[in-house]
């Protein structure tokens, strides 16, 4: 079995997609992370300062729902993590998914897609929410990364 995960949240669609070729090339298991309540177009839109994502961002304390718990994490070692970079950071339900499980003695390594930016403080403003985990920068995979690249990656950690 397994001693990797490939967790992902994904608004649009494009995280899913880099996820589930980097699971298939670590030969992960998968995961995706849910709100309970998920996200509408509406929710998404950034530029609306009301919008659901917008107050999430704003409020560091913000923890969306996860619609479950059933990540298999306690049988891992390395949690690869992706997420579309929002505001330079991660978005907040990657807080509430790492609070949600024991992640002591773990690596986790981020990924991203995004836009333009860079992870800015995302490794920042996740360590606090998995004290006990060593969380690493992995890369930004934009764009159709290929199995190669992805196994690549993978194999670093």
């Amino acid at each position: 079995m397994s001693k990797k995960l490939v967790a992902y949240f994904s608004a649009s669609g494009t995280t899913a997609a880099v996820a589930k070729n980097l699971a298939k090339a670590a030969g992960a298991h998968l995961y995706e992370i849910k709100p309970a309540v998920p996200y509408t177009r509406a929710d998404l839109n950034w530029q609306d300062k009301q919008s659901r994502s917008s107050l999430e961002m704003r409020d560091k304390t913000s923890r969306p729902a996860l619609a479950d718990n059933n990540a298999p994490v306690a049988e891992c070692d390395t949690i690869f993590v992706g997420f579309p970079v929002w505001w330079y950071v991660a978005p907040t339900i990657i807080n509430s998914f790492l609070e949600a499980y024991d992640f002591s003695g773990k690596k986790i390594v981020l990924f991203a897609t995004s836009g333009g930016s860079g992870f800015g403080e995302a490794v920042a403003g996740l360590q606090p929410s998995a004290p006990q985990a060593v969380i690493v920068e992995g890369a930004i995979l934009n764009g159709r990364p290929s199995a190669a690249k992805l196994a690549a990656f993978a194999e670093k950690y």
